[in-house]
């Protein structure tokens, strides 16, 4: 749970995908993190998951959808029959 107070990091896509790649070369997630500026640690273990169960596009931010992904995944309302 956040803290009164509690400021929250957001990272590009690019940072994440250098994070993935220079995990998968085999570097630790501290040096990664310390190259990359990266204060949770904890953070490359959800971005491994995620690149690993998605690829690249889990590494997207899926917080808020878009109108255009709404009416891609599903229509937004049914047609009524009459």
């Amino acid at each position: 749970m956040a803290k009164k107070g509690q400021v929250f990091s957001s990272y590009s896509l690019d940072t994440k995908r250098k994070a993935v790649h220079m995990r998968l070369q085999g570097m630790t997630k501290k040096e990664v993190a310390a190259a990359l500026g990266i204060a949770d640690i904890g953070r490359l273990k959800v971005w491994m998951r995620k690149y690993r169960e998605h690829g690249e596009s889990g590494l997207m931010d899926q917080r808020g959808r878009s109108r255009e992904t709404l009416t891609i995944d599903r229509p937004l309302a049914e047609p009524v029959q009459h």
